[in-house]
């Protein structure tokens, strides 16, 4: 149980790839990360509120821990401070980031080095049930790094990518409530170790699952709503063939690519159906934009976007990446169009812009975290983050404030 606090140097610490707030490929750089977390498409990461809870400088009673793999020590614990602390010193580039908004930080810092054991133990303390995990990331820790075997979530996670999916399952009611035992026997499924077994086809278990993802999506099953009666709020189509099959004999349900194919798929139709019939439009509405390029790329990009909302169910979830880069896109046009950098043609904007957005806009902006310093590394993803840019909510968002940019550098001189 081997602890002791040394002075590392910012710039040899190397951050965790296997961080279970957001792991990224093990081969993956510290700027790689850094990326990863500026982007945070989920809300893992938050530096900004961490920044502001920070002050003014670096705390030295907050130590990292840190094991050292070879000559290099690897950040288990306080990657989030070691991200500011790298980009505050220049060690790692973040378009977007004021500098001024972060806290000083010294060269050195002092960090608790311990082995491998230690340091995920004082992880696992700090962090499984404080709330910074979800269920998901807490039952990957506990099977990857504690040996501990996997949870019925992770095995269901693991044959149908259900979940990750569908972020809005990876919450411990459902977890606890929805997908346990009990109530998966009731809809013809079961696990066993590590094993996922149905009564039904492929097909008919990719479609009960993704009725019940959509019935949590829509709050028609919640910690408020329809608590233990699973199948009674499930469609009628879903409970006759729960009924239909219920004298079946399980199957074993193989873990391969196509089966996770049917599952995904089965989830697009069925939000496919569930649309609202009215869009929210690209860039808030209509632009009147002067003739030129920035204008044909508009309209393009406009009718680009039209067609994927009302065609979603024959595109993949990672269609939306597309549209994230054509945006990038856009604004760098536009930018050139008028001798300017993307970071301050858009920053010059920002805030003119964000008044003209009426109240529920902005309030989109904030609930994407699309902020005027973390704008540009927002439409930066649309080059160097493809999974990342397919939060269509996101894009959409910071096509509303990219609308009033695009209006005051471009927009049309009203007739006279």
């Amino acid at each position: 149980m081997t602890q002791k606090v040394m002075l590392l140097k910012l710039a040899d610490l190397v951050l965790w790839t296997e961080n279970p707030r957001d792991p990224i490929r093990g081969d993956a750089k510290d700027q790689d990360i850094v990326d990863k977390a500026l982007f945070d498409t989920h809300g893992k990461w938050g530096l900004p509120k961490l920044a502001k809870e920070m002050g003014d400088y670096y705390d030295f009673s907050e130590l990292p821990t840190v094991v050292f793999h070879g000559q290099h020590p690897v950040v288990y614990d306080g990657n989030r401070r070691v991200v500011l602390g790298k980009i505050k010193m220049r060690l790692v580039s973040a378009d977007g980031v004021l500098s001024s908004d972060l806290p000083t930080f010294p060269e050195e810092i002092p960090c608790n080095v311990c082995s491998k054991e230690v340091a995920l133990t004082n992880v696992l303390r700090k962090h499984a049930d404080s709330g910074s995990w979800l269920p998901l990331e807490r039952d990957i820790f506990l099977h990857k790094h504690m040996k501990r075997p996997k949870s019925p979530f992770l095995v269901l996670e693991e044959r149908t990518g259900i979940i990750s999916a569908n972020p809005y399952m990876n919450q411990r009611f459902v977890k606890e409530e929805i997908l346990r035992d009990d109530v998966l026997a009731k809809i013809g499924l079961k696990i066993d170790g590590d094993t996922f077994h149905s009564k039904h086809t492929s097909e008919e278990t990719a479609a009960i699952l993704a009725d019940i993802a959509q019935k949590v999506r829509d709050k028609v099953i919640s910690t408020r709503n329809n608590r233990g009666d699973i199948i009674g709020v499930l469609d009628s189509s879903t409970q006759e063939m729960l009924a239909t099959n219920q004298t079946k004999k399980f199957k074993n349900v193989k873990d391969s690519k196509d089966s996770k194919d049917t599952f995904e798929s089965a989830v697009r139709q069925k939000q496919a159906r569930r649309t609202h019939p009215k869009e929210t439009p690209i860039f808030g509405g209509s632009l009147y934009l002067e003739s030129g390029d920035v204008n044909n790329f508009y309209r393009d990009l406009a009718d680009l976007y039209n067609f994927y909302a009302s065609n979603k169910h024959k595109f993949s979830q990672s269609f939306p990446s597309v549209i994230r880069m054509a945006l990038r896109l856009l604004v760098e046009t536009a930018a050139q169009d008028i001798g300017e950098d993307l970071a301050t043609y858009v920053r010059t904007r920002f805030k003119d812009s964000k008044a003209l957005l009426n109240q529920d806009q902005k309030t989109t902006l904030s609930t994407q975290n699309v902020t005027e310093s973390s704008v540009v590394a927002l439409l930066q993803i649309g080059a160097h983050n493809y999974a990342a840019a397919s939060n269509i909510d996101q894009s959409i968002a910071v096509s509303f404030i990219l609308g009033g940019i695009l209006t005051n550098s471009h927009g049309k001189a009203p007739a006279k």
